[in-house]
């Protein structure tokens, strides 16, 4: 099977990975859903909705120092598989629905962030931007406030009960349409609209591959599936694509 993916991406003229809560999980972020998940143990009405948060920020933020400051994720060999992919020529985008800024970090350049990301934060009273790490510093001792003395501050994330980003959702449906291979990494594709871009992609002729822990809902639609970690399947793609590639 590995064998089967590294000829089709050796084939690929514009490849796109699309990556979920499972890849950031394998550096040690929790993922949301399951018996193991985080809203098994928080509200996510109270810490991840709009609605919660105007109502009291410190609920987030007390989350956020939870699952962010305590844990310092780094990325994990899937994230530096996926950014020598797109080093290659082969993946010309990283579509994420994580907030987490791994993919940035391994060196992909090419990342549309749907669910936005934790490179600032805004004022929602004020207006005032800061950079994460200003607030991240803050955040390891009291719930951050701003300059002006407000406790909303809100990073740049998308929370729910808010739209995606319509850039970031609009350069994601035209790669999906573009591409002639779609990878779908740690995702089980349940939340939406995000999980329509393979189907998208599959009614353009794009070729579908799915890595993902366990088996999901979909899998019947997809070319070629592999039930594994990504930090174990993604190097050895890249293993065996490069044998390909070498004269």
């Amino acid at each position: 099977m590995l064998d089967c993916i590294a000829e089709v991406l050796v084939r690929a003229k514009h490849a796109v990975v699309f990556t979920g809560a499972g890849i950031s999980a394998e550096s040690g972020i929790p993922t949301f859903r399951g018996k193991d998940g985080l809203w098994e143990k928080y509200n996510a009405e109270e810490v991840a909705s709009i609605e919660g948060f105007m109502r009291n920020p410190q609920a987030f933020w007390e989350f956020a120092r939870e699952l962010i400051v305590k844990r310092k994720a780094e990325p994990n060999p899937a994230h530096y598989a996926i950014a020598e992919l797109e080093r290659l020529g082969i993946v010309k985008a990283v579509i994420t629905q994580n907030i987490d800024m791994l993919h940035q970090k391994a060196g992909s350049e090419e990342v549309i962030e749907l669910h936005g990301s934790l490179s600032r934060v805004e004022c929602l009273e004020c207006g005032m931007i800061y950079a994460w790490e200003e607030v991240e510093k803050k955040l390891e001792f009291t719930v951050p406030r701003c300059e002006c003395g407000s406790n909303y501050l809100k990073p740049a994330i998308v929370f729910f009960g808010e739209a995606l980003p319509a850039e970031a959702m609009r350069k994601a449906v035209e790669h999906a349409s573009l591409c002639d291979v779609f990878i779908v990494v740690g995702s089980s594709l349940v939340v939406y609209p995000a999980a329509y871009l393979p189907f998208m992609a599959k009614d353009a002729g794009a070729r579908l591959i799915l890595i993902n822990a366990e088996p999901t809902h979909v899998d019947e639609h997809f070319d070629h599936v592999v039930h594994g970690k990504a930090g174990e399947v993604l190097p050895e793609v890249v293993k065996r694509l490069n044998k390909f590639l070498s004269p």
